[in-house]
């Protein structure tokens, strides 16, 4: 006989929901696990997420910021280099440029996981 699993018991899985925003929801809504390319888009065109939002690095004004793209952030990308280095990247269209961008989204995501996974298991989600 074939043995019935409760639905409650098994993995919710999420494919192409990847924006911070939808997260959360989704967690609330019972998904255990997601899977989207978001993060990794937005860097491949310069878009870095940061604590309070995206940071656009292809924007004129980070040409001469010598501030990591996020202070806070103990990625290599942030440990490394610096904004106005990651903007010439971009706009010299280096390989490089995609790289340390995607490096820094995805430590950013596996960051954001981690304080979603405390929170939910201190119910303050």
């Amino acid at each position: 006989t074939l043995d019935v699993i409760d639905s409650d018991s098994r993995p919710r899985h999420l494919l192409g929901i990847g924006h911070i925003d939808d997260i959360v929801d989704m967690v609330k809504m019972g998904v255990d696990t997601f899977n989207c390319v978001t993060p990794t888009r937005d860097a491949r065109v310069g878009k870095l997420y940061i604590k309070n939002g995206i940071l656009d690095v292809m924007l004129t004004k980070y040409k001469a910021d010598l501030s990591p793209i996020d202070p806070m952030c103990g990625c290599y990308t942030c440990k490394t280099f610096t904004r106005s280095y990651l903007h010439h990247l971009f706009k010299q269209r280096e390989l490089l440029a995609y790289r340390l961008a995607t490096i820094h989204n995805l430590f950013f995501m596996e960051e954001y996981f981690k304080k979603i996974r405390e929170k939910n298991e201190t119910g303050k989600l």
